[in-house]
């Protein structure tokens, strides 16, 4: 991540205060899923747990938690929204996995490309770290944006109480790369502080993620949506399970 902004102080303010919504959304049907999986306790990984929203919502279910992201800023907001949980600095690329009753990894997480090593073969190699960390009968819930996520208006802008955000996105259908071009405004005092940052992410075809998914020793199955969060088009999630 040398030399890349990613998720710096004013974007990681706007997507706490104005894209909420996607975590918060999803805590309800996760939380059952968990208990309806019998893991009613132990610890849970979110990994790219970003501002801690859906961390204190596992916090107050009464599971332990472990935050990892990539964003200096984004441990800062978790670690002051939710102080009873831990939360580390760190690519999930690079991630040390505890023992664990459950990962999770909302908002393509495994997409997100911070150097070379992401791509299928990063993602193989995380999903088979997280069977290892898993107990016996764990559970890992993620999703990923899948190619033609970039498809629709290439600008969309959105603006909420002292700030505004423009994101211009274009796909390369034949390398699978999206990239997102993100314009912030945000307010300081009586003016307002522009800053930019490019996200690039690398787009998986969801056959191919199940099929890494059951090489890792995984049973499997896809998922539309997160209870009343339906996913967008070119979106696909993945409930997960350890064999007990």
């Amino acid at each position: 991540m040398a030399g890349r902004k990613w998720y710096e102080a004013d974007l990681a303010h706007v997507h706490d205060v104005g894209f909420a919504s996607f975590s918060l959304g999803a805590a309800p049907l996760l939380l059952r899923t968990l208990r309806a999986h019998g893991i009613d306790r132990g610890l849970v990984v979110d990994l790219g747990c970003g501002s801690g929203q859906w961390a204190g919502k596992l916090h107050e279910a009464g599971y332990d938690v472990l935050g990892i992201d990539g964003s200096a800023a984004m441990v800062a907001l978790a670690s002051r929204r939710v102080p009873e949980a831990r939360f580390v600095r760190a690519s999930y690329l690079d991630a040390k996995l505890p023992r664990c009753a459950a990962v999770t990894a909302l908002g393509e997480v495994f997409n997100y490309a911070f150097d070379s090593r992401a791509g299928t073969a990063g993602l193989a190699r995380i999903l088979r770290d997280v069977h290892r960390a898993l107990e016996p009968g764990g559970l890992l819930v993620f999703d990923v944006a899948t190619p033609g996520r970039g498809s629709g208006s290439p600008v969309r802008h959105r603006a909420g109480p002292g700030w505004e955000i423009v994101s211009e996105t274009t796909e390369d259908g034949r390398a699978r790369i999206l990239t997102r071009r993100i314009t912030t405004f945000r307010r300081v005092g009586k003016l307002y502080r522009r800053s930019v940052e490019v996200h690039e992410l690398r787009l998986y075809e969801p056959r191919a993620v199940l099929g890494i998914l059951r090489d890792a020793g995984f049973r499997v199955r896809r998922v539309s949506g997160y209870g009343a969060e339906r996913f967008p088009k070119h979106y696909a999630g993945f409930l997960a399970r350890k064999p007990s």
